[in-house]
């Protein structure tokens, strides 16, 4: 009697053949990104290379400019959401609640879009352009939450803090904002940014 044949697989057993390649390109692309930007952070734009990259994520370089075309069109892919976040609104002292939170969280997890941004911005056009107009729009909402006829200057003082103390956490890593826990640090900045909000 002969022995049955296995019929071909179902449908779920084994992932079609297209979809198996597509999976290897999104893990391929993701590597190329996460690899880009330690490069970014790390060396900015300007001593950042296709090559290196390429060398970081294991793969060739014509492979990188295949997915992403250039590297600028990388450093975009890398920094996109960078910006500031929308600047809260209400009360002066829910707004600096607000804000303190956003700065407690970008101390506590490296937010590595904007400091790819920063970075790179004194000697990249296109990321000086970039984190301009998010600081720009963000100063201009926190205006408005700020009663007071220098308002602006305020605004730009927060904003001025915030990027401080992120640069020197995170990027100089020298000093007692490097040591210190987000909780302490916010706890001294409250004051300075409730009364900055107060205006009059």
């Amino acid at each position: 009697m002969p022995k049955p044949t296995a019929g071909p697989p179902a449908p779920g057993d084994v992932p079609p053949r297209g979809d198996a390649r597509a999976g290897q390109r999104r893990r391929t692309q993701a590597r190329i990104l996460a690899a880009a930007t330690e490069l970014f952070v790390a060396t900015g734009y300007e001593r950042t290379t296709i090559r290196a990259v390429a060398q970081a994520a294991g793969v060739d370089a014509g492979l990188v400019m295949h997915y992403f075309g250039s590297k600028q069109a990388l450093f975009e892919q890398v920094t996109r959401g960078g910006q500031l976040p929308p600047a809260p609104s209400g009360p002066p002292d829910q707004v600096a609640d607000q804000v303190l939170a956003q700065l407690a969280e970008a101390l506590a997890n490296e937010p590595v879009q904007s400091l790819a941004l920063l970075r790179s911005m004194l000697t990249n056009p296109e990321a000086a352009h970039t984190m301009g107009e998010g600081t720009l729009r963000y100063r201009n909402q926190l205006a408005q939450a700020i009663d007071a006829p220098d308002a602006d200057l305020r605004a730009a003082l927060i904003i001025a803090l915030i990027i401080g103390v992120i640069v020197d956490r995170h990027l100089l890593k020298s000093g007692p904002l490097n040591t210190t826990t987000p909780a302490d640090i916010i706890a001294l900045l409250r004051p300075a940014l409730r009364t900055l909000l107060a205006g009059a």
